[in-house]
């Protein structure tokens, strides 16, 4: 039976071929987008699951009350985390983390690498494989090191490298290294990651500062023991915090500071690791956002629900040439579950036929998505039996829902009615008009947050961050000479260069440039009774000048002036936090016992990602901390040729180092790679679920028609023109876009602002984002209803009367 189900199931859809033609198009582009979009989610959602202590190991956050309200930080001072594990009980295993940057020698080698400083536990804590070596504790002695296997190669040419020396450039001197472990690469859903891990002690700055609680600079990791819960965790730190912050905990006292809840002024938080990759920092509170990957899940899911829809409705629309078959066989006995097998079997079909091509389609498309939409996601780091299994159940409840429907209407046609040819299914049908109200409503959803994502994403590209980034080079300082006389030798080298405008120097960059280091300075002290706290940048002469910075009051560093080692320049937000009018001449005692002088004050500009406020910023000028990059501004004209010229200008000062210049312009792109993302992926959903869309609307308009020939007919003989034929046949359409867009809108207009609230800085939403989402909606529905009805109106009416 099943066998001649099939082979009748075969024939039919050989003989409608174009119908077979379309719902194989439709269906196929729909798994195969749905395929590469559910990887590229389900990929974003594993991020650090791959660890066997995944539940168990947390990242530690400090939030901390403010007289302006509640600050949330995660970096920690050095004695913090070895207190921490001695002083509050339920701590398994516990690791300091330093994110750094060291040049590394070897035999000719000169290679910047980064480098992670860690604690001895941390690679029993994270499930990051050593290979070969020292498996078990790999950074037991001091001068020892991990590196990765891409490393490995980088460095050696080989993997064969236990036991082998390398030097580090460490405060200026170098020092010996024996790698001591060789590491698997590291995953690339990851929130870690690393090409060297060294023992903290090790760190450029542990000396100096591992006794020092005023000064924070790495994160801490811990694993909890088994049975300590979080939040019991989190309540047995506040006597910790209470006696180690004590001095901390009287200045905010002091400054009208209000308690918590509990009555804490820092209270220590743990935030999972698996929740890391997804935190941002709010109201002093981390907040964990899974948005972006079920964003992407939900469209693919309602791209496969519009292909699905356009399924159902083709099916019923093409339903009317079979009527008679149908008719046939019930009066020759078939009952309702035979004609049902044999019309959903014809589903199963095609749907088995899309399927093996929608995979097909997604393999070929694989490299592209990837490329397109900045991921990494790959069959091989998101297939798992789980998700093998979860997809077969889709895959079979898609089939039965999307092709038994058809197939159940169908079947309970009555004999008489079958053999007459005629379907009741007319223009009320309820259950395909909400259909296509949804299918509408899916568009203008996806048209508007296309229009909010693009605006947004405008906004940010086209705002005054405060700074020139048109026609600056930013250039990490990663060689081997001392910075500030890498920058000297580059003026001296490029002042002859007239398309070389000016050249200065700071220890931090601005956007993240194409070493991928971005990062900020962050001190407290006290001003006049009160705490406050500013973000420190060191910089060289000239940095207002060649950033275009604009100063407001006073004067900007000046060779002339000896003094101004000792002299500081701040921003406006800065002014705001000493409760300063007129901060010009006031003194700043950062250090104790060591004063700097307000000498200028510089308008507010983004030193840090657009979707941060602007906060306090202060500018040092010393030589006793090294800069880390040099800008460079040039003349509009010739800009190829004049970067050509720096490139070679540096590699003949570094020989060994790469040459890592971008533009400003470029490392501000490099911030804005979420948004650009979500806006590909947004925009490429909703043109693909227009298309589908417009299939289904064809099929819908095309089943009206054949309802209505005879009406049509009838109203042209009458005298009834083609715009009033077409008016009549269009306007139930109208009505379902109108409806879809009165539904959406208030849930677009809602959820939109919602997400531009994240944002300080934020694009004004207007109602004419969606209403030209709708007109949109609404204008490729009349040209797809045009396309659908033309035809029919324009028949001979004596040929439309005689098809009853």
């Amino acid at each position: 039976m099943f066998t001649n189900y099939l082979k009748i199931a075969w024939r039919s859809l050989l003989k409608n071929k174009s119908f077979t033609f379309l719902n194989i198009i439709g269906l196929s582009i729909a798994f195969g987008v749905a395929i590469l979009l559910s990887m590229a989610s389900l990929f974003e959602l594993s991020y650090d699951n791959f660890h066997e202590y995944a539940d168990d190991v947390y990242k530690i956050y400090h939030s901390e009350q403010n007289p302006d309200g509640i600050e949330a930080t995660e970096t920690n001072a050095i004695p913090f985390a070895p207190a921490l594990q001695e002083d509050v009980p339920g701590i398994h295993k516990i690791s300091r983390y330093l994110d750094d940057e060291v040049l590394l020698f070897y035999q000719d080698k000169e290679l910047v690498i980064d480098i992670n400083w860690v604690d001895p536990d941390f690679f029993t804590m994270f499930s990051f494989p050593i290979i070969e070596g020292n498996t078990r504790n790999p950074l037991k002695k001091e001068n020892s090191i991990v590196i990765t296997q891409k490393m490995a190669t980088i460095i050696f040419g080989s993997t064969n490298v236990i036991g082998k020396t390398v030097d580090f450039l460490i405060n200026g001197k170098k020092q010996p290294f024996t790698v001591t472990g060789l590491a698997k690469n590291i995953p690339a859903n990851s929130s870690i990651e690393f090409e060297a891990v060294g023992n903290f002690i090790n760190n450029p700055r542990y000396e100096k500062l591992k006794n020092r609680w005023d000064h924070s600079n790495h994160e801490v990791y811990i694993q909890l023991q088994q049975g300590m819960q979080a939040s019991q965790f989190e309540k047995n730190t506040r006597a910790f915090t209470n006696i180690r912050f004590k001095d901390n905990i009287e200045d905010r006292k002091r400054d009208g500071a209000l308690p918590d809840k509990n009555g804490q002024y820092i209270q220590l938080h743990l935030l999972p690791i698996k929740d890391v990759y997804f935190t941002h920092y709010q109201n002093g509170r981390a907040t964990v956002s899974k948005v972006f990957p079920y964003i992407i899940l939900g469209i693919a899911a309602l791209l496969l629900f519009i292909a699905c829809v356009n399924f159902m409705n083709m099916s019923i629309a093409k339903s009317t040439a079979r009527l008679q078959e149908i008719g046939m066989r019930k009066s020759l006995g078939a009952a309702k579950k035979h004609i049902f097998f044999q019309f959903w079997s014809e589903s199963i079909l095609v749907f088995l036929a899309t399927l093996s091509f929608g995979i097909l389609l997604s393999i070929l498309c694989l490299d592209t998505f990837k490329s397109l939409f900045n991921t990494d996601a790959s069959f091989d780091n998101t297939v798992s039996l789980g998700i093998c299994i979860g997809f077969i159940l889709v895959f079979m409840s898609v089939t039965l829902v999307a092709g038994g429907y058809p197939a159940f209407l169908l079947s309970k046609l009555g004999t008489l009615q079958a053999l007459k040819g005629k379907v009741q299914v007319n223009g009320r049908n309820k259950v395909r008009d909400v259909l296509m109200i949804v299918q509408f409503a899916i568009v203008i959803l996806l048209v508007s947050g296309t229009f909010v994502l693009r605006g947004q994403l405008q906004y940010m590209k086209n705002k005054d961050l405060g700074f020139n980034k048109e026609q600056v080079i930013s250039l990490p300082l990663n060689g081997k000479r001392n910075s500030y006389q890498v920058v000297r030798l580059l003026k001296e080298t490029l002042k002859s260069n007239p398309n070389v405008i000016s050249i200065t120097a700071s220890d931090n960059n601005l956007g993240r440039g194409r070493d991928g280091s971005q990062s900020t300075s962050r001190l407290g002290f006290d001003y006049k009774d009160h705490k406050v706290g500013t973000h420190m940048l060191v910089v060289d002469h000239d940095y207002l000048e060649t950033l275009d910075i604009a100063l407001l009051s006073g004067r900007s560093f000046d060779r002339n002036f000896i003094a101004d080692s000792t002299s500081v320049v701040i921003n406006e937000a800065m002014a705001r936090e000493l409760q300063e009018e007129d901060p010009i001449g006031k003194q700043l005692e950062v250090i104790s016992d060591f004063k700097h002088t307000i000498i200028g004050v510089m308008k507010d500009y983004n030193f840090k990602d657009l979707n941060r406020a602007i906060e306090p910023m202060t500018l040092f000028m010393t030589n006793q901390k090294q800069v880390k990059y040099t800008y460079i501004k040039i003349a509009p004209s010739t800009i190829a040729h004049t970067f050509d010229s720096i490139k070679e200008t540096w590699q003949k000062l570094e020989p060994n180092a790469t040459f890592l210049g971008s533009f400003l312009d470029d490392n501000i792109e490099r911030t804005l790679k979420k948004e650009k993302t979500m806006t590909t992926i947004i925009t490429s959903g909703a043109a693909i679920a227009i298309t589908l869309s417009c299939i289904g609307l064809l099929a819908i308009s095309l089943l009206v028609v054949n309802q209505r020939t005879k009406e049509i007919g009838v109203r042209k003989i009458i005298g009834a023109s083609t715009v009033s034929l077409l008016v009549l046949l269009a306007k139930d359409f109208i009505k379902l876009v109108i409806i879809a867009f009165v539904i959406m809108v208030p849930i677009v207009w809602w959820y939109s602002n919602q997400w531009l609230e994240e944002y300080p800085y934020r694009m004004e939403l207007s109602i004419w984002v969606f209403v030209s989402a709708g007109v949109l909606a609404l204008s490729i529905a009349l040209i797809t209803i045009s396309f659908g009805t033309i035809k029919a109106i324009l028949q001979n009416p004596v040929k439309s009367l005689r098809t009853e």
